[in-house]
Parts: structure tokens; C-alpha cells; sequence
């Protein structure tokens, strides 16, 4: 059976990372391998949407490899595109593509459940989203991606983020050498709308999630309030059932008692009684 290895750390379910890294120091110090059982102890766990990216990186292959192919596609447009050698078409062409290759992946994402055995949350999958984008797009991120070991979540700032970038197919009866003074500023105008778009979008999620969270706790705490009353007026009720059973058992006690003394009383005066039957019935047989 093949040694576990630090690459193995983030195939791994999350929940396991810790403890397998920390077997994984354990066993390379033992081994006397102090500098990579440094270097293991140093790893970082992964967040939840880089997690799931390392999985699809892992367990999708071909729809990794079209993410990649997609995202040279779309780059080489925008390049043909600032050059004059294409025009809108070509781009929206390349951006769809790219758009479904994401969406391919992220059909897979869903379907991963996190530490707590849930499904990702809308913001994990809009941050496995971003992550996915900036590996079709960017050098830097894909090498990071591919290795199947990132940390923390990607995020791409260049053009090709979202539909409203790419620029629209320019009419048929404008002339060749007018496409790359037009296209650029209108790509990169779209970019900014798109971005701050996308901020607000954003600061409109998390305002919603803080109010849901608060929601959830006022709602939490209500029903916390309501079984400390339900459980406070059961607790006095069963004291005042308590202390009733109790006078009761002692009334029971204290009659019983009563009852044990007539009893006596009456047992010793039917001896007597008894007694002065035989006496009576000796001194009739005398006379």
C-alpha cells in the first residue's frame, strides 16, 4: 500500500485534512524526516470552494481540460478582437463556451457536500465559480488549479469575467480599421459595469446572508426562551406535585399509625373480653 504523500492531503474529505496532516508530521518525524514534517505541519487547510476545485480537479478530467481550451479560446478572441481580426461575434462565441465549461464543472460541484455533510452553499459556489474563471483565464491560476492543492479561492480581475464583457457584434456597414478603436473602450467600459456590478451583487448577498444569520439566531433564541418557560413551568409543577405527595404520605403515615393503635386496642380488648367469657362460663358450670 502505497505511503500517503502531501499531494493526498487535498484529495481527502475536508474533515479529514487535519487529522491526516497531522499523522502524515507524525510519521515523517519518526522517520527521522524532520524538514518535510515542517513542511507537512505548514500545510494549510483548504476552504471550503478550494476544496471542491481540488476535487473537480481531481475527479473531472475532461471537463477540466475543456475549461482550459475554452479559456485559450476566449483569450485568443479578445486578442483577435483588439487586433481588429474579429469581431463581436467571435467573442460571444468564445465566452458561451467558456461560460458552459464553468457550468459543467459546477453541476459537479453541487453535488460535493462539505464537513457537515451539507451541500456548498450559493457562496461557495459562486466563489468555486470565480476560481474556475481565473483558471480558463489566467496563467498564474491555472498552474495553481492544476496541481489539485490550492488553499484558498481564486479570483480573476482580467477581461472575460462575466456575460456583459464581451463586446457586442458591430454592425455590418462599419468599416475594418474602426473595430479596434471601438471594441477596446467599449470592452473595457463593459468591464468596469460588469465589476461593479458584481460588487454590488456581491455586497447585496453578504447584507442578505447577515440578515439571515440574524434571523436564524432571534429565531433561535425565541424557541431557546420558549422550552427554558415550557421547562421552568414543568419543574414547578412537578414541585408542587412533589410536596402534595409528600403531605399525602405522611397523612397516610400518620393514619396508619392510627390505625396500628386501634388495632391494638381492639385486639387486646377482644382478650379481655374473651377472657371474661371463659371465666363467665367456669362459674356457671360451678353453680
Amino acid at each position: 500500500m502505497r505511503a500517503m504523500q502531501p499531494d493526498d492531503l487535498y484529495g481527502l474529505p475536508l474533515d479529514q485534512f487535519i487529522p491526516e496532516r497531522t499523522a502524515l508530521t507524525r510519521a515523517l518525524r519518526a522517520d527521522k524526516q524532520r524538514d518535510a514534517a515542517a513542511a507537512v505541519a505548514a500545510l494549510r487547510k483548504p476552504s471550503v470552494a478550494a476544496w471542491a476545485v481540488n476535487q473537480l480537479v481531481r475527479s473531472q478530467g475532461a471537463a477540466v481540460t475543456e475549461l482550459y481550451e475554452a479559456g485559450d479560446a476566449l483569450r485568443q478572441a479578445q486578442a483577435d478582437l483588439l487586433a481588429g481580426n474579429a469581431d463581436g461575434r467571435a467573442l460571444r462565441a468564445a465566452g458561451e463556451r467558456e461560460r458552459a465549461a464553468v457550468d459543467t464543472l459546477l453541476a459537479a460541484a453541487r453535488g460535493l457536500l462539505d464537513s457537515d455533510g451539507h451541500e456548498l452553499s450559493a457562496a461557495v459556489v459562486e466563489r468555486v465559480a470565480e476560481t474556475l474563471h481565473a483558471a480558463a483565464l489566467d496563467a498564474d491560476a491555472r498552474e495553481q488549479v492544476r496541481r489539485g492543492r490550492l488553499e484558498r479561492e481564486l479570483r480573476h480581475v482580467g477581461l472575460g469575467l462575466g456575460e456583459s464583457v464581451f463586446a457586442p457584434a458591430p454592425p455590418a456597414s462599419q468599416a475594418a480599421p474602426a473595430k479596434p478603436q471601438k471594441a477596446a473602450p467599449a470592452v473595457e467600459q463593459q468591464q468596469t459595469k460588469a465589476q461593479r456590478a458584481k460588487r454590488e451583487r456581491e455586497a447585496r448577498e453578504q447584507a442578505e446572508q447577515s440578515k439571515r444569520a440574524e434571523r436564524e439566531r432571534a429565531a433561535a433564541r425565541k424557541a431557546a426562551r420558549s422550552a427554558e418557560t415550557l421547562a421552568r413551568r414543568r419543574a414547578e409543577r412537578s414541585s408542587h406535585a412533589l410536596r402534595a405527595a409528600e403531605q399525602r404520605r405522611a397523612h397516610a403515615a400518620q393514619a396508619l399509625a392510627e390505625a396500628d393503635e386501634a388495632l391494638a386496642a381492639a385486639r387486646a380488648q377482644a382478650e379481655e373480653a374473651a377472657e371474661e367469657l371463659v371465666r363467665a362460663r367456669a362459674e356457671l358450670e360451678r353453680l
